[in-house]
């Protein structure tokens, strides 16, 4: 599992580009796809006691290292998979804090 301050930028379905922080990224090898769990910048202007929308998609890196493409999640199987996932990094992020 990697994280780190990296940013991404997306385009909404009406075409207006979002910059995301990128929270984390993994490969799940039960479903053969690596996965990004991002927040969009901006978005919610929060004190940093509340909770933040995250989002999460599949995706599929260029073979240059450039923009890769994000896929929507559209099985619960592996809307399970990533919350288990997130609730880890979460527990590990809070053990790294203490």
């Amino acid at each position: 599992m990697e994280h780190g301050q990296e940013t991404m930028t997306i385009v909404d379905e009406n075409g207006v580009e979002h910059v995301c922080e990128v929270i984390f990224t993994f490969e799940s090898e039960e479903f053969g796809k690596s996965y990004v769990l991002y927040h969009i910048l901006g978005e919610d202007d929060v004190d940093e006691d509340e909770e933040v929308e995250i989002h999460a998609s599949a995706f599929i890196p260029s073979e240059d290292n450039e923009d890769g493409e994000l896929l929507p999640i559209e099985d619960d199987k592996e809307w399970e998979m990533i919350e288990e996932m997130l609730n880890t990094f979460i527990e590990e992020d809070d053990e790294d804090e203490e």
